[in-house]
């Protein structure tokens, strides 16, 4: 049994970079090689494209987690690991993606726009990338970033020219069925349609589609029924069209009250997402009336009756009967003259141009602010050295005095120092949190060693672990300053 899904959440994770690679070259008779470490390879991304194949989001509900390959690590050589393969969704045309607070992200219509969903991390630099005059055979390489992830919403609403709109049993799937070749469920009780039918009509030079929408209720607008399921499918509709059925026995309903309880029901309804890119307030778009079920002979006499009650609203009126098919084809005809003149009115608009989102080479700002949950801490906030920390391999000495250097060049040691931070003031950068000596030298002249280490971290006056402890304790005055405990 096929199943039609307009709404679901999606979980997507970018691939990760790969790590850039520390290596020597070394050859025979070639002394010096020097370093040949590979950068990492970036991280695949997860890519929407609308597909004219795709009709529903089932796919994603039976699968609601999609990730991007990883990036490779790099190789000696000077090889860069490969790049991860990007992820690419198929999404059916009229795809909304939202994100976990309503605000819309992309509006996907048009068969082959692209959105990316979540962009692949960075990856490493080898260290052939990092040598410098100072630092000529670097011990260490860069990690690969992580790659965007979290949860997105995508609703589908359906793009078509004509909506029909009515009661439960008004006809509506009746009337698609005989206006084009799509075979909707027709059944002689209530809510039969539990998903909106599409079919495609010819009139004379004028081609245009039908939607018919689940029956509507007093409420729908706040949720009864199948109301706010589908109410977002008519959004994107030119013309809205209510099927009224002038047959029915069930009291106190009659056409003008029934199509009354729908109109306010389309003034109330408000989309659920902010800053939707739909054709405008459903209270202003072109109507039209069909009497249906005409070949019932009470229903002729009511729909004559209260046809000019309609035409007084400024509102053309057709009667028509589904089963009979009176009346179909000048319904048609009228139906192409709205959609055409609507186009004409609005004509298509152009072609958006691809929003490109580059990533910034340098964000060098960053915040210093009191921990709330650390007395006499800090965090640093900001792009770059939060990206610093989470590239920095921290069982490498040499990598970690790097990271200092890295800091202390863009200011970090100074504006702790001018927020008033001690030594042994726990600081907290992205994930990382280490205990500030500002005893250890940052920004200065590289003393050489071997590789993977950093001498400014084994100084011999440099407060060993547990004498530091022991002054961390006095400053809580959780112990005497005599180390002795005498």
């Amino acid at each position: 049994m096929s199943r039609f899904i307009d709404r679901v959440v999606l979980h997507v994770s970018a691939g990760k970079g790969g790590n850039g690679c520390a290596s020597v070259h070394r050859e025979k008779f070639k002394p010096l090689g020097g370093p040949d470490g590979g950068n990492g390879g970036r991280g695949g991304d997860v890519v929407l494209e609308v597909d004219g194949n795709v009709h529903t989001l089932l796919d994603f509900h039976f699968h609601a987690r999609a990730k991007a390959t990883s990036g490779t690590q790099g190789m000696g050589g000077n090889r860069e690991g490969a790049n991860g393969s990007d992820l690419i969704l198929k999404v059916p045309d009229g795809t909304v993606v939202v994100d976990k607070d309503g605000e819309v992200l992309a509006d996907l219509v048009g068969i082959g726009t692209r959105f990316v969903a979540a962009r692949g991390g960075r990856g490493g630099l080898g260290n052939a990338s990092l040598a410098s005059k100072a630092r000529k055979a670097p011990g260490f390489a860069l990690l690969g970033e992580e790659g965007e992830a979290g949860d997105l919403i995508l609703e589908l609403k359906s793009v078509a020219d004509v909506g029909l709109v009515g009661f439960p049993s008004a006809g509506k799937s009746s009337l698609v069925s005989v206006l084009s070749a799509a075979k909707p469920k027709i059944g002689d009780y209530p809510f039969t349609t539990l998903q909106p039918n599409l079919g495609v009509v010819a009139s004379g030079d004028t081609t245009f589609t039908v939607a018919d929408v689940p029956g509507l209720i007093p409420g729908a607008s706040q949720g009864r029924g199948l109301g706010l399921d589908f109410l977002r499918h008519l959004e994107r509709c030119a013309v809205l069209a209510h099927v009224v059925d002038c047959a029915t026995l069930e009291p106190g309903r009659d056409p003008i009250s029934d199509v009354d309880a729908l109109e306010a029901e389309l003034a109330a309804y408000q989309p659920a997402l902010k800053g939707d890119a739909s054709l405008g307030d459903l209270a202003d778009r072109p109507r039209i009336v069909i009497l249906n079920k005409a070949d019932v002979p009470e229903a002729a006499e009511l729909a004559e009756m209260v046809t000019p009650d309609f035409e007084a609203r400024g509102w053309p009126v057709y009667t028509i009967s589904a089963v009979s098919r009176e009346g179909l084809r000048p319904l048609i005809f009228a139906l192409g003259k709205m959609v055409a003149d609507y186009r004409e009115a609005h004509p298509k608009a152009e072609p958006k141009r691809q929003i490109i989102r580059p990533i910034a080479a340098k964000e060098t700002g960053f915040d210093v602010i009191a921990d709330p949950n650390q007395p006499g801490g800090f965090i640093v906030r900001g792009v770059q050295p939060e990206r610093w920390v989470r590239q920095t391999a921290f069982d490498n000495d040499e990598a970690v005095g790097y990271l200092a250097d890295r800091l202390a060049r863009l200011g970090v040691e100074a504006a702790l120092v001018k927020h008033g931070a001690k030594p042994g003031a726990f600081v907290t950068i992205g994930d990382v949190g280490f205990e500030w000596e500002p005893q250890t030298a940052a920004g200065v002249d590289i003393v050489r060693t071997g590789r993977g280490t950093d001498a400014r971290l084994d100084q011999d006056e440099r407060i060993g672990a547990s004498e530091r402890k022991h002054a961390r304790k006095v400053r809580r005055g959780l112990d005497s300053e005599d180390p002795e405990g005498r």
